[in-house]
């Protein structure tokens, strides 16, 4: 069975901790991230998410949302699944979406990376 709760590290060195998920799936946690818009120094920023209950023999998916409003004006959606190797080890695979205020409609085109 894979945990979300607990302290993550991805492949740029930035960390999140998810606090324990609750019976229907929402979790609530921190997200310190090592890459930032404005290149600056990043402050912990809050996500909230939710966990699908996994059915027999699957692993979980789920989604979360970081708002950066401590540091920049952008908020990133992630999707994914936690998966456990026969050594076990977890792992959590994502894909996201980052969105950035922008000044006008016709710069909405360069927004969402």
């Amino acid at each position: 069975q894979c945990q979300l709760s607990g302290l993550w590290r991805n492949e740029q060195d930035s960390l999140m901790e998810i606090s324990a998920v609750g019976n229907n799936g929402d979790f609530q946690g921190k997200y310190l991230t090592r890459v930032t818009l404005a290149g600056g120094c990043a402050r912990a920023s809050p996500l909230t998410g939710a966990q699908q209950q996994p059915g027999e023999g699957s692993w979980p998916t789920f989604a979360f949302t970081v708002r950066w409003d401590r540091f920049s004006n952008a908020t990133t959606a992630f999707a994914g699944q936690c998966f456990v190797d026969t050594g076990g080890k977890e792992t959590l695979t994502t894909m996201w979406l980052l969105r950035e205020a922008v000044g006008s409609l016709e710069e909405d085109w360069k927004a969402t990376r």
